[in-house]
């Protein structure tokens, strides 16, 4: 019996947010624990990509920009067979919304969130209508689809009408540099010197979704009941910004809230660990992995009731009405000062996210591949 032939589109996991580290860290661990499929990496780059070094999967790069096998695939509507790029496969799996034209049946689509459904005055209009377009042309097509949460599933089913049984949902993992470890401080203020006082962390992109512009507005109410506080927001630009700077500037925050920028994830341990709370209030989220990552290093974690949020936080998080800033600054202050809960609630989420790991969701993967073969 051959060995099935997966192909996998890896150009995503050049990216530095959520989808990235999803794909680098799900094909990763894939690679390493399940040799018995044989593996196809094909990348669509005009600059080099880094492959993962584990496993002896093929690497295949495309030296034309995604953008354009966007516009020929997606809006040209050019029935250019991905196998052309890649090589002749069994199942292919389309890692980031779209899948392209193929010659197989046999495909499996990953889809991070409906953010762009859910929330659409949130999301970028341009990259809103790409996926209004081709998310659901892309779901008639596929024979499986994948997700990052039981949320999720939820929402495709009911929002593109696709089989519940059609859809899986792949753990996501925390890696093991998310921990508890005595940090020293200096450390942290060399690499971030605005980080001199307490302050609160948030983690992601500079976007309406992410709702800073109300736990800015929590941070005025934690401040004014006496808690020398200050906000940090490890995240790279994004879009519809400009009311998330301006917040930072009211009188009773200006100063002491840090847009950090987008940080290496070898950072981001020392980041968590130091922080009073973590504080993800969003509103909506495919899954929502710092939160994960957060309990990992010892953070208290307080998050919003909706969406996918309250299943990545299981019982060690503390939940709050993303919409009223009262809610978060309540739950803020809970988090920081409440020594009983903190006692109970910083151990769940340990214990938490270590039950939380990637090579469980390869396992989960690997099974739809073989399901299909």
């Amino acid at each position: 019996m051959s060995v099935p032939r997966i192909a996998i589109d890896y150009t995503s996991a050049a990216q530095g947010a959520g989808v990235g580290r999803a794909v680098r860290n799900l094909v990763g661990a894939l690679l390493m624990n399940h040799p018995d499929l044989d593996y196809t990496l094909w990348a669509a780059s005009g600059q080099p990509v880094q492959f993962p070094s584990a496993g002896t999967a093929k690497h295949v790069t495309t030296p034309i920009p995604p953008i354009w096998l966007t516009r020929l695939w997606h809006r040209l509507h050019i029935p250019l067979p991905v196998e052309w790029l890649c090589g002749a496969c069994d199942v292919f799996f389309a890692t980031d919304f779209a899948l392209p034209p193929s010659k197989t049946s046999r495909t499996v689509l990953f889809i991070h969130d409906l953010s762009y459904v859910r929330v659409p005055d949130a999301a970028a209009p341009p990259l809103k209508a790409y996926l209004d377009a081709v998310v659901p042309r892309s779901l008639r097509r596929t024979a499986h689809v994948v997700v990052n949460s039981e949320a999720t599933r939820l929402d495709v089913a009911e929002y593109y009408g696709v089989p519940i049984e059609r859809i899986s949902r792949l753990t996501f993992g925390v890696e093991p540099h998310f921990c508890v470890l005595p940090r020293q401080r200096a450390t942290l203020t060399k690499h971030f010197p605005v980080l001199q006082r307490p302050y609160i962390l948030s983690v992601g992109t500079v976007q309406p979704r992410k709702n800073y512009q109300r736990l800015i507005q929590a941070l005025a109410l934690v401040r004014r009941a006496g808690f020398e506080v200050d906000l940090a927001i490890a995240g790279g630009q994004g879009w519809l910004d400009s009311p998330i700077f301006a917040a930072s500037q009211q009188p009773e925050v200006s100063g002491h809230v840090h847009f950090l920028g987008h940080v290496p994830e070898s950072l981001l341990p020392d980041l968590y660990a130091h922080a009073a709370c973590f504080a993800m209030p969003s509103l909506y989220e495919g899954f929502g992995l710092p939160i994960l990552e957060a309990m990992a290093c010892g953070t208290p974690v307080v998050t919003s009731d909706l969406s996918s949020l309250p299943e990545a936080a299981g019982e060690a998080g503390l939940l709050c009405d993303p919409y009223q800033p009262e809610s978060i600054a309540h739950a803020l202050i809970k988090a920081m000062s409440d020594e009983a809960w903190r006692a109970t609630h910083i151990p769940l989420g340990v214990a938490h996210a270590a039950r939380h790991t990637w090579a469980r969701g390869a396992a989960e993967l690997a099974a739809v591949f073989h399901g299909l073969t």
